[in-house]
């Protein structure tokens, strides 16, 4: 067990390092504007400090604009609001009939979700048709992302960008945008008028999700570790049976890829809190299984990442036995063996604080765990190694990684491994954990995707 969880920590602790953090921030969104011309593409990763573009699915964008609209609701700097304003308007509808991929949570929750969220909790002026717009755009984005269907024995998944075998464990944040159409009042339209509910679809994936792509020591097969999570889930399109874990940017189907646990740590945690709000939607089997996929993955990571709260890019990478004893130090980005993953870290510590906060009413000992967990986590981030302090470089989040396997990420010369670079994802989610914090500091009201959005109607 690593030494975060024992920590004494609370969030108004980092106070001076969260406002350092958004001093530095402001200044690397205003960098990027400035310099990055849109005909490139969306910015993805960094090189040598700067950003720049990687085709393979366009997914990053609304983190670009997104960031900017965080940067606002943390410091009230109107000029980040007129950047993700104009840049969502401009540049993001593309994104909302985009039916090549699963991205749709990522991309249009943190463009038009967090626009309509400002105004609906009285940080931006109120404009009738303009929230009406943004509510139309994650309507349309819900409906176009549960188009991509894949029908299983009880349930189904809406499949990755591989096609229409392949559920990937990411998918389960672009649930988030299903659940807000329907509780929006909209449904998807199929053939003879048949209408498809939005919810039911994102319920379906989540379970299919909890069972196929997380593992609960509980004999699945030789390698069923209670928390891991397989990347990509592989079936037969021919009788909806599942046949086997795959990964795409982990090291195998039977190791666990960090950045796909955090996203199972993220996304499983936020559908507790958003069943939470709107019960008519949850039901005590949604519920337990997704608490129980929660806590299965957060142990998981607590358990496998280094005593400073960040992981390895892989649990299974093929040089980490080099590195033993791995975990009961802190992470060294720069060793010579195998790349850690600062964007998993910003992600899982969201996952780690909200699940902390959800158990507050129920179970005191393991919320603790797991808020301490992830103060620590952030604790780590909101400083160098992690924190980018150089002007000259675009990143705001230093050491994350995007494609080992593929050699996508840049090696410094005189380096063995990917280090010392950032991604569009992991600064975006860095921000958006940091304004987790700064709103609980502030005795905000409490931040999630859906605030003030949709209302429960009973």
């Amino acid at each position: 067990m690593m030494q975060m969880i024992i920590d004494s920590i609370r969030p108004e602790h980092l106070k001076q390092a969260i406002n350092r953090f958004w001093e530095l921030s402001a200044r690397k969104i205003r960098a990027i504007d400035k310099s990055w011309e849109p005909s490139s593409g969306s910015p993805v990763f960094t090189v040598k400090g700067k950003y720049t573009a990687r085709g393979w699915t366009e997914w990053t964008q609304g983190f670009q604009y997104g960031s900017a609209l965080l940067q606002y609701d943390a410091t009230g700097d109107t000029f980040f609001l007129d950047i993700g304003r104009r840049d969502t308007i401009n540049r993001m509808a593309p994104h909302l009939t985009h039916e090549g991929v699963h991205d749709h949570g990522f991309n249009n929750i943190s463009t038009y979700g967090n626009l309509i969220r400002l105004m609906r909790e009285g940080k931006v002026p109120h404009n009738e048709r303009e929230a009406d717009f943004y509510a139309l755009a994650l309507k349309v984005s819900g409906a176009v992302q549960a188009m991509r269907w894949t029908t299983i024995p009880g349930g189904g998944y809406m499949y990755s960008f591989n096609g229409p075998h392949s559920l990937f464990v990411d998918t389960i944040r672009s649930c988030r945008i299903l659940m807000l159409s329907d509780a929006l009042g909209h449904v998807l339209m199929g053939e003879n008028d048949k209408k498809i509910s939005l919810a039911d679809r994102a319920i379906q994936h989540l379970m299919a999700t909890a069972k196929y792509s997380v593992y609960y020591g509980e004999g699945r097969d030789a390698y069923d570790v209670r928390g891991r999570t397989a990347h990509e889930s592989i079936f037969n399109v021919n009788d909806g049976n599942y046949r086997c874990p795959n990964s795409q940017q982990g090291y195998s189907g039977f190791t666990t890829w960090t950045r796909g646990l955090a996203w199972a740590m993220c996304g499983f945690t936020e559908e507790l809190e958003f069943l939470a709000a709107f019960p008519k939607y949850a039901s005590d089997d949604i519920v337990a299984t997704c608490l129980k996929a929660a806590r299965a993955t957060c142990d998981f990571y607590i358990e496998h990442t280094c005593a400073d709260g960040i992981p390895y890019w892989d649990t299974g990478a093929p040089n980490l036995h080099k590195l033993d004893p791995r975990y009961d130090r802190p992470s060294d980005p720069e060793n010579p063996y195998e790349p850690v993953d600062s964007s998993a870290a910003a992600i899982a510590a969201q996952g780690l604080l909200r699940l902390g906060k959800y158990l507050e009413q129920t179970d005191k000992a393991a919320s603790e765990k797991y808020f301490q967990a992830g103060l620590c986590v952030v604790r780590t981030l909101l400083q160098p190694p992690y924190l980018s302090e150089d002007d000259h470089h675009e990143g705001l989040i230093l050491h994350s990684v995007y494609h080992r396997p593929n050699g996508w990420d840049y090696i410094p010369e005189g380096k063995k491994i990917p280090c010392g670079e950032s991604s569009m994802w992991g600064d975006y989610h860095a921000r958006e954990v940091v304004l987790y914090l700064t709103r609980l500091i502030n005795n905000e009201p409490y931040y999630t995707f859906f605030s003030g959005i949709a209302e429960e109607k009973s």
